[in-house]
């Protein structure tokens, strides 16, 4: 299966969502299909081998619309051929929105007599003509408006209709009815009616929607702002060295291995690792911390960050579409592309809403002529229902949130892969953090080294120790091989190595059976741990992990390996209980150093020696306590934990793996990204939520006020006018309101 995402052409409402959405999943071979009616875009599982992008296109275009294939490098520059096309639509749509306006502007005033019914000095009799008002009307509707009647009659072709069909079956019944006492007064005045016409309200209403449509489209543009901010975030050049000199070319012609060469107050270029000098980073743009970063030899640095104070060199690792950068923007694009959940309801409504109002449009009129036997009354109810409903407002609640939302997150160093994570993780109740590399800095260093024999001199023991750990990926491990190159010892690959998940390592080293792991395995294997029960205890009662060496099936040594606690892990757990959450360490270590961290950040709830295969269980056991359970890891260990989470979070600084498990990634490490994740989620979720409600009340009062339900009570009919202006900025109002999200700010205590 493949996936393509696919911009698109010709949208005016979510109605127009639901048929590309509708006629790409009839292709055979098309998998999944999600269209954004905010992003205008269109996300496409489907089989190569059954179908192909031009056969998706071709039914987008089957259905009225068109559709493009986004290119694949995320880092490109905007298009220009594509911004000049969206520039001109504004262009276009401005002179129409304009020309309306003052024709509509000229027609209300003569028409001020009729809507009086008093004659009005300063307005001459020529301007009120039924006559003039036609000649005025006509370019309005059919230049001007000339695209809500061309998307109308596709639509009617299609067998579907859309938010145009409603605009152009109310304002063309207003213009059509205006035509007859323009030709027949006579007629009407024989009734004894009035041969009243409504070109005016044809006209204002067609302008008041070219004008919220295009204020809609500025505002949508916004929307997309993250985005387009990460992406000129990059340098434009880099300075490589080729043939012993320092050569500047564009960034698109850097390839792997390149040793580029970067002066103080410059852009890195690409990723890569530095093989000479040292600087301080600026990585803000990627993890949201000011605060400036130590970088020396040997150490990654990532394209589009800063670099502050000297000059190095690196090597490249990572170019183009692979880099750190482009993979963040390629996240933020997938997750602005997705729907959440609550959107379901909206795109239900939306499915049915057109036809809805069409039924309820023809049933007013019906009961008005029979009722009041006014035919004036019956077409001015009548053309108000079909011109207040505005399904465009509940299309645009949902995905306009999210895509500023998501953004958001991204500027704050927080990855969201979906639109669900982000609605989920509002809901969360109990947060589980993994300890090593989560709560604690993830950098263990050994600190005591005690042999059976009460000496810590024996090297040859450490290098038992450390030619073993030299195979292993766990901190721990690493810590252990540091310490023994400390002290001179010279380490040599095992001819044997297993890990024993949750308790340890085994393997052969110089003809030795050598296992380093914890007190519980020691025991389970049957080995002797008397001699060495004392430290032991008093070590881990200090909050150290205790690793225990057995050589040949004998203990030999333990070592106590202490992990510094974050500064910021208090604090952000404190922020986290006073936010009503609850928080539960889960960690593989040991009860009492688990219990001893545990007191220092402020944890009550400890999951401790639970080995990788139990962390699931150990978060199934929350999810039936009926919580809504959140988990947030480093390691490769915690990768199940993460995907059995209703929310797992992956600390970026970690392992790919779990990276890929999980559903929100803090790109910092920091615990504050967590605050700043849910406070987030909540804040995108409640604006959603006002979207929605102003949406469906719009809808829910509006079209019964235009139906005339207050006429029999106060007299009072909606005029369409009026109803067209509602209609306009009902979608103005929601992606405005939306926009809010991007005065976001985290509310960190302790920072």
């Amino acid at each position: 299966m493949e996936t393509q995402t696919f911009k698109l052409r010709g949208m005016s409402c979510a109605a127009c969502a639901s048929n590309i959405e509708a006629a790409i999943r009839t292709v055979p071979g098309v998998e999944t299909c999600s269209v954004n009616f905010g992003a205008e875009q269109a996300a496409v599982t489907y089989n190569p081998q059954r179908t192909g992008l031009a056969q998706i296109q071709s039914a987008v275009d089957e259905a009225g619309y068109t559709a493009q294939p986004l290119q694949d490098d995320v880092l490109a520059p905007e298009d220009d051929a594509e911004r000049r096309e969206r520039e001109a639509e504004n262009r276009q749509l401005t002179r129409k929105a304009v020309f309306s306006l003052a024709i509509g502007g000229i027609l209300v005033i003569g028409s001020l007599p009729m809507m009086t019914g008093l004659p009005i000095p300063f307005i001459p009799m020529w301007l009120h003509s039924p006559w003039l008002q036609l000649v005025l009307t006509a370019p309005v509707l059919f230049w001007a408006g000339s695209a809500f009647f061309i998307n109308a009659w596709k639509a009617f072709k299609r067998h579907s209709a859309s938010m145009d069909t409603l605009v152009a079956v109310g304002t063309g019944t207003a213009f059509l009815y205006s035509l007859f006492p323009t030709f027949y007064p006579q007629w009407f005045i024989d009734q004894g009616l009035n041969p009243d016409v409504y070109f005016e309200a044809a006209a204002v209403i067609i302008a008041l929607i070219l004008l919220g449509r295009l204020l809609e489209n500025r505002a949508r543009g916004q929307t997309s702002e993250a985005i387009r901010k990460l992406i000129g975030l990059q340098a434009k050049t880099a300075r490589v060295i080729r043939q012993g000199q320092a050569v500047d070319i564009p960034i698109a012609e850097v390839v792997l291995g390149d040793v580029v060469l970067v002066r103080p107050g410059e852009k890195i270029p690409v990723d890569g690792e530095i093989v000479d000098g040292a600087s301080t980073l600026d990585e803000a743009m990627v993890t949201g911390e000011s605060v400036p970063v130590q970088k020396t030899v040997g150490d990654e640095v990532i394209g589009a960050t800063l670099n502050k104070t000297g000059s190095f060199k690196f090597r490249a690792t990572r170019v183009g579409k692979d880099t750190f950068l482009a993979q963040i923007v390629r996240l933020v694009q997938q997750a602005q592309g997705s729907k959440a959940p609550i959107q379901k309801l909206a795109d239900r409504v939306t499915s049915w809403f057109v036809p809805a109002v069409i039924t309820i449009a023809i049933l007013t009129f019906i009961v008005w002529y029979n009722v009041m036997g006014n035919i004036t009354m019956a077409l001015i109810t009548t053309v108000g229902v079909l011109i207040i409903a505005c399904p465009c407002a509940l299309g645009l609640a949902t995905p306009t949130s999210i895509m500023v939302g998501t953004g958001k997150g991204a500027e704050n160093g927080i990855l969201i892969k979906g639109a669900d994570s982000l609605e989920l993780a509002h809901n969360i109740q109990a947060i589980v953090l993994d300890k090593t590399g989560t709560i604690t800095q993830g950098k263990p260093t050994v600190t005591n080294y005690v042999t059976v024999n009460g000496t810590a001199t024996e090297l040859h023991l450490l290098k038992l120790a450390g030619t073993l750990e030299r195979n292993s990926e766990h901190p721990l491990a690493e810590a252990v091989v540091n310490y023994a190159q400390a002290q001179g010892v010279t380490l040599e690959d095992p001819q044997a190595f297993e890990a024993v998940a949750g308790s340890g390592v085994q393997g052969s080293v110089a003809g030795q059976r050598v296992q380093i792991g914890t007190h519980r395995w020691m025991q389970e294997l049957g080995m002797a741990t008397e001699r060495l029960q004392n430290p032991w205890e008093e070590l881990e009662s200090q909050g150290r992990t205790v690793v225990w060496l057995a050589v040949d099936g004998k203990v030999e040594a333990i070592l106590a390996i202490a992990d510094a606690v974050k500064p910021s892990s208090a604090a952000a757990i404190a922020t986290l209980q006073r936010m009503g959450l609850e928080v539960v360490m889960l960690t593989g270590d040991n009860r009492r150093t688990a219990e001893a961290i545990a007191r220092e950040v402020g944890i009550t709830r400890v999951f401790a020696e639970v080995r990788p295969d139990q962390k699931a269980a150990q978060i199934e056991t929350l999810q039936r306590e009926g919580k809504v359970v959140a988990m947030v890891g480093d390691g490769i260990n915690d990768a199940p934990a993460l995907a059995q989470a209703d929310v797992g979070m992956a600390i970026g600084t970690g392992t790919d793996v779990a990276i890929a498990a999980s559903d929100i990634t803090l790109i910092s490490g920091d615990l504050h990204g967590i605050v700043t994740a849910i406070q987030l989620s909540r804040a995108t979720m409640a604006n959603i939520r006002q979207n929605l409600f102003f949406a469906f009340i719009y809808n829910v009062a509006g079209i019964p006020i235009a139906a005339g339900i207050l006429y029999p009570i106060f007299g009072w009919l909606l005029s369409p006018i009026i109803a067209g202006a509602a209609m306009a900025f009902s979608s103005v109002s929601v992606v405005t309101n939306a926009l809010r999200l991007r005065n976001f700010r985290p509310r960190l205590q302790g920072r």
